[in-house]
C-alpha cells in the first residue's frame, strides 16, 4: 500500500472504539480507510455494529497526529506494513475474521512457502521436549517449512533456534512494537533471526509487551499456520491458549504425549484426551495428516532404493506390505483394521514405507504398492 493508504489506515486504528473487526467492515463499505473519514456520519451510522460513540470518534482529529508519529517511525526504522488485503500477507491469517488490519515486519521474511507451522509451548522446558524439537525440526527440514513461534523463553526460542540450525526460515511473532524485544536476553538472537526469517507484530512502537498483548500474539502464531504443535505444557498456560484458537480457525493442531506424572506433559495430555489436538509422536504423523508431498528428490530415488531396503522391513512393515499386496489398493481405515494397527502407528509406518520406495499414496487416504 502507499503512504497516503498506511497513514489514513493508521488514523483509521487509533479511533476508540474501532477494533480490527469494525475496521475491516467500515473499509470493505467505503472502499478503503480515507473514504471513511471522508463519509457522512449518517452514512456511516447504517453500517451495522457502528454505533454513534464510534461515528463521533471517527472524526478525533487527534487520531492523525498519532498516525504520523507511527508513520515516521515505519519509515526511519525500514519496517515493512503488511495490509490484510495485500498479497504479501499472511493468506491463511487472512481467513480469521479478527485478524489484524496491519502487521509490521522486520527481516527477510517471505510468506511464498505456504508449509507453515506454529511450534509452541512452555517456558520451562524439559530435556524431553528439546529432545522432540530438535528431532521433529531435523525430520521436518527437508521439506522446507516456515517455523513459527512467540520468540519467549523455553520452546519457542529453541524452535526458532533448531530451524536456524537446519537451514529453515523462521517467524518471531512479537506481543509489541518493533523498537525494542522481549525479553531482553534474546536481543542476542536478533540478526540471525533477521537474516533467516524476522519478526512480526501487530503493535505500534508505542505498545509495551502487556499480558494482554500476548493473548492478542496467540492468535496470530495460531491463524499464520497450518498447524499448531505444542511440545509441552503444564495444565495450564499461554500454549493451551495458543493450541484453542488454533481450533477455533479450524487449524490442525497436535500435541507430544508425555508421561502421566510429568507437569509439563499434563496440558499435551489433556489436548489428546479431549481431542483438541492429534498425537504426535513423530514428523512422520504430521506429514501424512497434512497431506504433504515428500520432496521430489526422495521421490526420485524411491525405485532406486526399493530393492535395498525390501530386506529390512520390520515385522509390522511387512503385515502391511503382504496386505496391500493382497488387496491391490487399500484405503487407511480398512487396512488399520486388517493389520489391527491404530491408526495414529500406522501413519507413521507408512511414511516410513513410502521413503523405502514400497508403497505409493494415492488421494483418499488410499495406499498402493509401488
Amino acid at each position: 500500500m502507499n503512504t497516503t493508504e498506511l497513514y489514513f489506515t493508521l488514523a483509521l486504528l487509533q479511533v476508540e472504539g474501532i477494533g480490527d473487526v469494525l475496521a475491516k467492515k467500515l473499509i470493505h463499505h467505503c472502499g478503503n480507510a480515507e473514504n471513511v473519514f471522508a463519509t457522512k456520519k449518517t452514512q456511516l451510522q447504517k453500517i451495522e455494529g457502528i454505533g454513534a460513540a464510534a461515528v463521533k470518534n471517527i472524526h478525533d482529529k487527534a487520531v492523525f497526529a498519532k498516525a504520523e508519529a507511527e508513520l515516521q517511525f515505519l519509515s526511519q526504522e525500514q519496517i515493512t506494513s503488511l495490509y490484510f488485503q495485500d498479497d504479501a500477507y499472511p493468506f491463511r491469517l487472512k481467513h480469521c475474521y479478527d485478524s489484524p488490519v496491519l502487521l509490521f515486519q522486520s527481516g527477510t521474511v517471505a510468506l511464498q512457502n505456504r508449509k507453515i507451522i506454529s511450534i509452541v509451548g512452555t517456558r520451562q522446558m524439559t530435556t524431553y521436549g528439546a529432545e522432540v524439537t530438535k528431532k521433529l525440526i531435523e525430520d521436518l527440514a527437508p521439506l522446507e517449512p516456515i517455523i513459527v513461534s512467540g520468540f519467549a523463553y523455553g520452546v519457542d526460542i529453541y524452535a526458532h533456534q533448531m530451524a536456524m540450525d537446519c537451514g529453515l526460515q523462521t517467524i518471531g511473532v512479537l506481543a509489541h512494537g518493533l523498537n525494542q524485544i522481549y525479553p531482553k536476553t534474546h536481543k542476542k538472537y536478533i540478526v540471525n533471526m533477521e537474516q533467516n526469517g524476522g519478526f512480526i507484530t501487530e503493535f505500534w512502537s508505542s505498545s509495551q509487551p502487556d499480558k494482554e498483548n500476548f493473548i492478542k500474539r496467540n492468535r496470530i502464531v495460531a491463524g499464520m499456520s497450518e498447524a499448531t504443535i505444542v511440545i509441552e505444557s503444564a495444565e495450564k498456560g499461554g500454549s493451551l491458549v495458543t493450541a484453542n484458537l488454533a481450533n477455533d480457525y479450524n487449524r490442525d493442531v497436535f500435541a507430544v504425549p508425555g508421561r502421566t506424572t510429568d507437569k509439563y506433559s499434563q496440558g499435551c495430555n489433556q489436548l489428546i484426551k479431549t481431542q483438541r489436538a492429534n498425537l504426535l509422536t513423530s514428523a512422520a504423523d504430521l506429514i501424512y495428516l497434512l497431506n504433504w508431498e515428500l520432496p521430489t528428490a526422495t521421490k526420485n530415488n524411491q525405485k532406486a532404493i526399493q530393492k535395498q531396503l525390501f530386506v529390512s522391513l520390520t515385522a509390522e512393515e511387512q503385515t502391511i506390505y503382504d496386505a496391500l499386496q493382497k488387496a491391490g489398493k487399500e484405503a487407511i481405515d480398512i487396512l488399520a483394521l486388517t493389520c489391527n494397527l491404530p491408526i495414529y502407528k500406522l501413519s507413521s509406518l507408512l511414511l516410513n514405507m513410502e521413503l523405502k520406495g514400497l508403497i505409493r499414496p494415492l488421494p483418499g487416504k488410499i495406499f498402493e504398492v509401488v
